[in-house]
Formats: C-alpha cells, structure tokens, sequence
C-alpha cells in the first residue's frame, strides 16, 4: 500500500493511499471467507458451502461490503501515517473499487499546524485590589435594606425610588403602537403595570421612569420617548419618537426596615459589626474570584498575541458554528426576535469565526504547553468535573459517570476540557502581576 501526501495548503493535505490489483484481491477474499462462515444454504453445513456458490449468491452483499473493507483499509493506513498529524478529515473519495485493478483512495485532511511555543512564563497581569471599602459595605448594608423593604402607598407626589402603578397607549405619529408592533403588545396599550421612578434599571420601555416624577395618583401626563437606532426587542421602533399617555393609579414609597435585632438575625448576624465583617469577607472573596477570571483572560491574550500561525479551517468552521449557535441561544432567550438576528447573520458570523479562530489557537497553544510541562488529568479532576456538572445541570453523579464510560468521544472532549482548564491555571500560576491603583 502506497500513500503519496500532496500539499493543498499550508493546513490541508490530500492524502492519496494506493491498493495494488494483489492487495485488492486480499480484501475481497477475506470478505468472500467471512461470508463462507457465515452464509445458510440448503444441502451445506454452515461454512461448507462452496465459495463460488455463496459469492454468486450474495453477490450484492458481498460487493458492497468489499468496497466498504478497501476504503476502510486505506482510511485505516492514512490514519496511522507517521509522516503528518491529522487534526480533521476533510472528505474522502476513490475512484472506484472493482478487481483486477489498482485502487485509489484520496483523503482530504487538515493537518496541526507546526509552530514554536512563545516564551509563556511571566505573562503579564493586573488585578484589582480585593479590600473591601467601608463605603462599599454601607453601599451593600442598604441594599440588603431595600430588598426586604415594603412599599406602602404615598398620598404625594412620586418622587426618585417610589414605585407608580400605571396604565399607558403608545402611539408613534399618532399610529397606535399596538398595531406597529402587534405582536408585542407590552409597548403598545398596557391597562396595569408597575414602574419604578428613575430607577437604576431601565424597564422594557426605554427612559419611561425617568419621566414619572412629580405624578400623584389620578393624574394624566404625555411622555415622549425616542427608540434607540438599533431597538432589537422590536425592530419596528427602532429610531422611532412615540408618544406615551401615562395614566398613574397609584404611587407607593420604599420603606427600608429598621437595623434591628430581626434584621441582623434574618441575616445570621449576631450584631452590625458582625454582618459588617461577613460582608466584607464575601465581598473579597467575590474580588478574588473576578481576579482570577481576568488573570485568566489576560494570560490567554497575552499568549495568543505572541505567536501567530495559519489555523485548519475545518476546525475553525466548526468553532465558528459554536459560537455562532451559543450566540443565537442566548439572544434568543434576551428576547431577539428571529428577524433580527437574520438581518444581522453577516456580522454575526464574521464576529464568530473571528471568536472561533482564537479559541482554535489558544486550544492548540494550551495543549502544546500541557505536553511540554507535563499536565495530566488524574482522578481528582475527574471528581472536580462531576461535582460541578452536578451542580449546574442538576443531575444524578451516578448518570454523568455513565455517560462518561459509555460515550468515549465524550470522555475525550471533558479529558481535553480539563488539560485546557489545567494549562490556563498554570500560565496564571507562573503570571506577573501588578495591582491597579483605584481610580479617583
């Protein structure tokens, strides 16, 4: 057997397995033998039946199993060449299986680039500072107050942080809202709802309740809202000025409880001081945990712009389609309509592959140091990996483990995910780092 490996790109190669007429044959008497053993005829015990009879019988049979067992050996060949390391198989075609003649078999396949690892130890970082300020924990203390805080109705005017129970028709040229976006009555005519005044958070109306103050109960009031250029949630109003008639049914104040004996207990502090300090210690832990996803950004961008080198492009089409269907997922349950996102198919997929080529690279950056500084996976993180599946998914561990020792191609992507994750830990492990100044 005679393979010939052609160079399509720097990535591809076509690989070319040659069967002699001799070689042929071989694979097409053990098909013939298998089918002796096996074949039921009338007048023969099984595998005594005359080879010539039992391959004019099942002919067919046989014919397609030979063809499948001479792509299949030559598959098998190209696979274990030492001359390249595959990555992908690209597609696979011959030029026709038959006795009697040579066979060819031409594999088209992506190659791993070859590179030089960059110097990856001291990879520079910034972190934030982790203390937690005595302005933040009172920031944090309020917060704690506003969320078991009670809303008691207001005979006044509606000020900053009341909430204002209202009814409102939107209309856009004097066109009703409701029939430019039908499908999405919420900005059209709403007969209840509740809306916050001047709110940190905007509501599904943009710049409604900053418009809310200074409104009493029964009180009518035009409010004009302009629809930003690009409006997603309802591509009919974007860059449109609607008109809204706001009619205030009831206006209710926030009303933050006491620091008190119940408040600290329902916040298993025994005092102020005492929940002072557990704030400030879950503060520092959140800042730790942030610290170190950015760490890890950071080294993964500082090592991708160290080297460069070309990427197979079967894999980065398939990272592309990833990202693209993650992306798609999550815009989807934010509420983007599907006309949107196909008006916008382009720009989605051109930001995707720019996506899918850096995780491509950093994949094969990662592994290539994993081998170099001899990161393995052991028990441990396999231990580490159900735990966690277990946590996000909600899943029985026993069910995880099952499909870990049932589905090897499953086992490899979670063994691959682990190396990544170890290696990434690694970089940060041996990272410069530098703490930024707070800003003023």
């Amino acid at each position: 057997m005679n393979i010939q490996i052609n160079d399509i790109s720097v990535t591809r190669k076509s690989l070319v397995v040659t069967l002699d007429a001799a070689e042929v044959e071989t694979e097409h008497k053990a098909v013939v033998s298998q089918f002796v053993r096996m074949a039921q005829m009338p007048g023969f015990r099984p595998g005594k039946a005359p080879a010539a009879m039992v391959a004019k019988r099942y002919a067919s049979d046989i014919d397609g199993e030979f063809k499948q067992k001479v792509v299949s050996a030559a598959y098998k060949a190209a696979m274990d060449s030492k001359d390249i390391q595959i990555s992908s198989v690209v597609n696979l075609e011959d030029d026709g299986v038959a006795l009697n003649k040579e066979v060819k078999v031409t594999i088209t396949v992506d190659v791993q680039p070859s590179f030089e690892l960059p110097e990856y130890v001291g990879l520079p970082t910034e972190v934030a500072e982790v203390d937690c300020t005595e302005q933040e924990i009172d920031a944090i203390v309020d917060g704690i107050r506003a969320e078991r805080a009670q809303f008691k109705t207001a005979e006044r005017a509606s000020q900053k942080g009341d909430y204002v129970k209202m009814a409102y028709v939107g209309t856009v040229d004097g066109k009703p809202i409701a029939e430019i976006a039908a499908d999405r009555q919420v900005y059209g005519t709403v007969p209840q709802t509740w809306e916050e005044v001047e709110g940190e958070q905007e509501g599904i109306i943009p710049g409604l309740g900053k418009q809310l103050s200074g409104l009493k109960a029964g009180e009518k009031k035009e409010v004009t809202i302009s629809f930003p250029e690009d409006f997603k949630a309802v591509p009919a109003l974007s860059g449109k000025t609607a008109v809204y008639t706001v009619d205030v049914q009831e206006v209710r104040e926030r009303v933050l409880p006491e620091i008190n004996e119940e408040f600290l207990k329902a916040n298993r502090a025994e005092n102020l001081e005492g929940l002072r300090a557990s704030i400030r210690d879950n503060v520092k832990m959140q800042k730790e945990g942030q610290n170190r996803q950015a760490q890890r950004r950071q080294v993964l961008d500082a090592l991708l712009a160290k080297v460069d080198f070309p990427l197979p492009e079967s894999l980065v089409e398939q990272e592309t389609q990833e990202v693209v269907r993650q992306f798609v997922q999550e815009n989807s349950r934010r509420g983007v309509s599907q006309e949107q996102m196909e008006k916008d198919r382009d720009s989605i997929i051109a930001n995707a592959k720019v996506g899918a080529a850096a995780r491509v690279k950093s994949q094969f950056l990662l592994s290539k140091i994993a081998e170099k500084e001899k990161i393995e996976v052991v028990e441990r993180d396999f231990d580490t990996y159900i735990y966690r599946e277990t946590m996000r998914t909600g899943e029985k561990p026993e069910k995880i483990v099952k499909t870990l020792t049932s589905d090897r191609e499953v086992l490899r992507n979670v063994q691959r995910s682990i190396i990544f994750d170890k290696a990434v830990d690694f970089l940060v492990s041996k990272a410069t780092v530098t703490t930024a100044q707070p800003k003023a």
